[in-house]
């Protein structure tokens, strides 16, 4: 980990790190030059016989015949040595000596004088002389005594310069040791603080001097004693010392728990380190613990929070699929034990993806917490809610006495849905399918109860919604028929099993074929010809919509090929185009490019459209239209009347022709009889001057009844069935050899 060092911290180390050795005089022996001597007689013979002797050497020398002159000397420079003469002219060497004392006290001063008065060399001594010379003295013992001065002052100033790195080492190790955002401590074999730093009392509120002689355990949080009691009598050392133990401390001043990341070594005191000199000794005495604890509440806390995240779902609070299947484990082993069941639920809102859609995603996921907080306050405190993705939600009910209790529970989810949701004051409604799996009747893992519990809500969802389940094995029979479907219409594209069938539209007037509707057929290797109304739906829900779409553009182009080789280039031909190809991004280009490539006029396809559609998003509806209406293509809105009609709308679509659904021609029954909704319908093609084409016809009665009010364009069974290609070119041509 690095720690950064902010301004004043640098600061202050700088200041503890300046050099401040003593005030000296010129370094000895070269570390500035040569050592400096001043020599100071008033006698100029002996002041000429003193440079003489050590003019050989390698000095600098200065001299001074007066006490002036030596003043003016010391006061511009600093000396190694002195030889001074006690008896001068304007003062004693006695006063030199003193000012040499106060001013450069690592100055040496070797007295030389004539006196023979023992007085005066004590005194000499006494104010700090180095030696005494006595004149005469012999070249030798004035060269060995200036030797060995200058040699003691050598070694004064390397113990001095040693003493202030001491010094200033320690002052940082110190300032290193306070300033570190670690606590770093030392126990004694009893386990009390024999040393705490400073952080201690920003961490803790406990000032060190506090602890000083307190045992650990006046700080360590009490779950955490029986791990602190080995933690803080570590008496191993290197690699086998306690390493990254966590502990809780007490804080003195606040509820706040601090977590600590300890990391222990063991010093040996009879030593000069951490570890005795000698390593193969045995018995060494312990002497405490040293430790180094850091604060790690933060990332423990950061990590809490990203554990946490991992298991729950973020925008509601409950668990997920992982912590819900964890659950749903724990549940299974005790209802082991206990020989109890185990309910598991799946439940899907309905009508959320349409709330989702209309009103966008930041006001679903407020319908989603509102659902999950309603949902959550009908369970039980061992039971267990989960948010697997989407509008879907899991439910494990442990220690299920019976089948009751699931039921109740899932009635008590659909009582809360049911009353109205609140989004920035739009009411919304919403529903619930609940499917149940009971655990081991309906399965013994995991995957399999959630299996089995999703395929129990989409029972109740495919009967209708708003309701719930439990699973029943027959289930597993409609479920694996769905799955060979999708197998097998994978393998219709592939193999190319579709075919197009073709049901004439027919003038009631005169019995001439004028177009055609396009209708899908399956010729199943198995299930024979399957009509379309029992695999698009399928289709449109897993995915194959789009490439059947494909196909059947291409398909029904080719057939018009054939048309246009029999002459019947002229007749149009609709076909039912699904509102999915309709909002795929390629739909308009792909329709476009197939029509060019085939060379087939747009004015000769006629695409119908839902009424659904229309009415579901009419906005959307209306600009998609005029995107294909812009092709040239034809548009005809297919089952109408069977939704809610928006008519302030249907003005606006680029609609040339409109289809009454069969349902509504099948209620015709007498030629006198009065059908309000096909009359209306009529009457809304003659408003807005749309073509009309009654679909599902069957009966000469049917028949007369719309061409009475002005519906002639027929279309089903009484004129034909749907018919393959060649059939259908066979019938029309008849037809037209018939009119010739």
């Amino acid at each position: 980990m690095i720690h950064l060092i902010s301004t004043e911290d640098s600061a202050a180390i700088e200041e503890a790190l300046r050099p401040r050795e003593p005030e000296t005089s010129a370094a000895p022996d070269g570390a500035q030059g040569k050592p400096q001597l001043l020599l100071v007689d008033d006698e100029p013979r002996m002041l000429d016989s003193l440079v003489a002797l050590l003019d050989a050497e390698a000095y600098e020398l200065s001299t001074a015949a007066s006490g002036a002159e030596a003043y003016a000397h010391l006061q511009q420079r600093q000396f190694d040595l002195i030889l001074l003469d006690l008896r001068l002219p304007d003062c004693s060497g006695h006063d030199i000596m003193a000012f040499v004392c106060a001013n450069t006290p690592q100055t040496k001063v070797i007295i030389v004088s004539g006196e023979t008065d023992i007085e005066g060399a004590v005194s000499a001594m006494k104010q700090g002389a180095y030696d005494y010379l006595r004149k005469p003295y012999s070249r030798t013992d004035l060269l060995k005594t200036v030797q060995h001065a200058l040699a003691q002052r050598r070694l004064e100033g390397e113990n001095q310069r040693i003493s202030w790195q001491l010094e200033c080492s320690e002052k940082l190790y110190r300032y290193l040791v306070d300033s570190s955002p670690d606590i770093i401590y030392t126990l004694d074999p009893d386990g009390r603080f024999t040393y705490v730093n400073s952080r201690i009392q920003k961490l803790l509120g406990y000032t060190p001097t506090e602890l000083i002689g307190e045992h650990y355990s006046a700080i360590v949080h009490d779950e955490d004693l029986e791990r602190a009691r080995y933690v803080f009598n570590e008496r191993r050392v290197g690699e086998r010392a306690s390493r990254n133990i966590e502990l809780r401390l007490k804080n003195l001043h606040q509820d706040d728990e601090r977590t600590f990341d300890n990391t222990f070594m063991t010093i040996s005191f009879n030593s000069m380190g951490m570890y005795s000199q000698d390593r193969m000794a045995q018995n060494r005495q312990y002497f405490g613990t040293y430790g180094v604890a850091r604060d790690i509440t933060e990332r423990k806390r950061a990590e809490q929070l990203i554990s946490y995240q991992a298991y729950h779902d973020i925008l509601t609070d409950l668990p997920n699929r992982i912590l819900f299947k964890d659950r749903l484990g724990l549940a299974i082993a005790q209802s082991q034990r206990k020989c109890c069941d185990v309910a598991v639920m799946f439940i899907d809102l309905d009508r959320f993806k349409l709330i989702n859609d209309t009103l966008g995603h930041v006001k679903g996921d407020e319908l989603l917490q509102q659902a999950a907080a309603r949902l959550k306050d009908c369970l039980r405190k061992s039971d267990t809610l989960a948010r697997v993705g989407g509008d879907e939600f899991t439910v494990v009910l442990p220690e299920l006495h019976s089948r009751q209790d699931a039921e109740i529970i899932s009635a008590k989810f659909l009582e809360a849905l049911r009353h109205p949701f609140f989004l920035d004051g739009i009411e919304l409604y919403i529903s619930a399918s609940i499917g149940i799996a009971v655990y081991p009747h309906d399965g013994e893992s995991i995957d399999e109860l959630l299996r089995h519990a999703d395929i129990a809500m989409y029972h109740i969802k495919g009967s209708g919604k708003n309701g719930y389940s439990f699973f029943d094995p027959s289930m597993l029979v409609a479920t694996y028929q769905k799955v060979v479907l999708e197998k097998d219409l994978r393998h219709a594209l592939d193999s190319n099993e579709f075919e197009l069938y073709y049901q004439p539209h027919v003038d009631s007037r005169n019995g001439e074929i004028i177009g055609a509707e396009a209708l899908m057929r399956w010729n199943h290797p198995e299930r024979g010809l399957v009509s379309a109304g029992e695999f698009l739906p399928f289709a449109e829900e897993n995915g194959l919509m789009i490439p059947i779409s494909d196909w059947m553009l291409s398909a029904l182009c080719r057939d018009l090929l054939k048309w246009k080789a029999a002459g019947l280039d002229a007749m149009p031909v609709s076909f039912n185009i699904s509102p999915q190809y309709l909002d795929h991004r390629d739909c308009f280009d792909k329709i476009s490019a197939t029509l060019a490539h085939y060379g087939i006029a747009p004015s000769q396809v006629e695409a119908e459209i839902t009424e659904n559609l229309c009415i579901r998003s009419p906005l959307h509806a209306i600009e998609q239209l005029h995107k294909l209406s812009s092709l040239g293509v034809n548009i005809a809105i297919d089952d109408f009347g069977t939704g809610y009609s928006s008519l302030s709308y249907l003005h606006r679509f680029p609609v040339h022709k409109i289809k009454i659904d069969q349902a509504f021609v099948r209620a015709i029954e007498s030629e006198q009889g009065h059908y309000p909704v096909i009359l209306a319908i009529i009457s809304i093609a003659r408003g807005l001057n749309l073509q009309l084409v009654a679909e599902g016809v069957e009966t000469e009665t049917q028949i007369a009844y719309l061409e009475n009010n002005g519906c002639t364009t027929i279309q089903g069974y009484f004129y034909s069935p749907p018919i393959p290609c060649q059939q259908f070119i066979r019938m029309a041509q008849e037809k037209l050899a018939i009119r010739a």
